[in-house]
């Protein structure tokens, strides 16, 4: 709704949330593949923090963190060393909003507060290990959200989001949710896979223009590119059906949509579709010369060959399975609610493919670079807060508060 403001949680109704099943399902997700080895790291990082206390560091970085109530503000940490021979030190220059950054900064996500926020970035790299090869000092890159090593049979095989190097969901920004990987909203971010993970950044594209590449992005592009090119070979009037919000009060971001909307126009859809019940959006999205519709205007409407549910909530996953057309592709971006009911009677009539997931952002980076490379592809015009980095505390916050649908801050 126009002028609604989003309401943090505090500390006893987000660690209480912490209790719910939802909680549990994160937890085991995350230590059900090398446990040990994140048992590991949150230990070190205890220790680190306790050596801390008794003997300050003299390398010293400022990272943004969130605790509950909402609060963020800039801690002084150690920084991180070079993390062995493989890895790399980079330095964010441009760090973007996610849609789900204001769930983990107010508190009502899962993931266990206080952390370190952020996981998107174009960064320069400032030292490499001897064993690095492909990028070096100086260079500018992008930050994949997700840790993969490049080398397991997984990260071989495209699927670098659940690289088995690394615990299940390792990723920066997520505190130890993630793995305890560090946020990009800091000055250092160590890398430990150089030559698997930092994609050099093309020349002539901005740092802020690619700073959403490493996660939402990428996010958006398999919404559709894995399907679309088919489908509009059989009907090159092919409608491509974007659900976002369906509900009154949402606290993700409206990125995804819009991103999910244009890459589809760049790989040819004629009809492209945005449903959502955010005004912001959109007015956004008719900017962008897109249709948008009410959830409600889709009873009129015949069913899509694609859909992409970005809706992160059941009612959203239901609507978006009901408008796919027989022998119909619904893609979903899934849901922080533990589980949601499926039409699967409907679906098996209809020959319908669901998939649910997350983005393999290492594998599909280089192919969104070179759409934006090449002019098809224009990510910044979804930015609606362009910002400076010394400035996150305030802006991330009206992000937060106010329903934000982009925001990317610089150096």
């Amino acid at each position: 709704m126009a002028g609604q403001r989003n309401r943090p949680w505090g500390a006893l109704r987000h660690y209480g949330g912490l209790l719910a099943p939802r909680g549990a399902t994160v937890m085991r997700m995350a230590t059900e593949r090398n446990a040990g080895q994140r048992l590991r790291r949150l230990a070190h990082a205890a220790s680190e923090r306790a050596g801390e206390r008794r003997s300050p560091s003299p390398q010293r970085m400022r990272t943004l963190t969130a605790s509950p109530g909402g609060r963020l503000h800039w801690a002084g940490v150690p920084a991180p060393a070079l993390p062995g021979p493989a890895g790399a030190i980079v330095r964010p220059i441009a760090v973007a909003t996610c849609d789900m950054d204001p769930l983990v900064g107010l508190g009502a996500s899962p993931f266990p507060l206080p952390l370190h926020l952020g996981h998107e970035c174009v960064a320069e790299v400032i030292e490499t290990g001897e064993r690095v090869t492909s990028v070096v000092a100086g260079q500018r890159v992008v930050v994949p959200f997700q840790i993969n090593c490049g080398r397991c049979p997984a990260c071989l095989a495209g699927r670098t989001a659940n690289c088995t190097a690394v615990p299940p969901v390792s990723m920066y920004g997520f505190g130890i949710g993630g793995g305890h990987w560090g946020g990009a909203y800091s000055e250092r971010l160590a890398v430990p896979y150089a030559d698997g993970m930092l994609v050099p950044l093309p020349p002539g594209i901005e740092p802020a223009t690619a700073a959403s590449v490493a996660d939402n992005v990428c996010d958006a592009y398999r919404h559709v590119a894995g399907y679309l090119p088919r489908l509009l070979e059989a009907d090159a009037e092919a409608e491509v059906l974007i659900v976002g919000s369906v509900t009154r009060h949402t606290l993700f971001s409206g990125s995804n949509s819009l991103y999910t909307a244009l890459i589809a126009r760049a790989l040819g859809a004629r009809r492209v579709t945005i449903v959502d019940r955010r005004p912001a959006v959109l007015a956004h999205a008719q900017r962008l010369e897109l249709e948008v519709l009410q959830p409600a205007d889709l009873r009129r409407r015949s069913p899509a060959a694609l859909v992409a549910d970005i809706s992160a909530h059941p009612a959203g996953l239901r609507l978006a399975l009901a408008s796919t057309a027989p022998d119909g592709v619904c893609t979903s971006a899934g849901t922080l609610h533990r589980s949601a009911r499926i039409p699967a009677l409907a679906m098996y009539a209809r020959n319908v493919t669901l998939h649910v997931g997350r983005a393999h952002a290492r594998t599909l980076i280089p192919d969104v670079l070179d759409l934006i490379a090449a002019g098809r592809l224009h990510p910044e015009v979804v930015t609606t807060v362009l910002d400076s980095l010394d400035n996150a505390p305030e802006a991330l916050r009206e992000h937060y508060l106010g329903g934000g649908i982009k925001t990317i801050l610089t150096v």
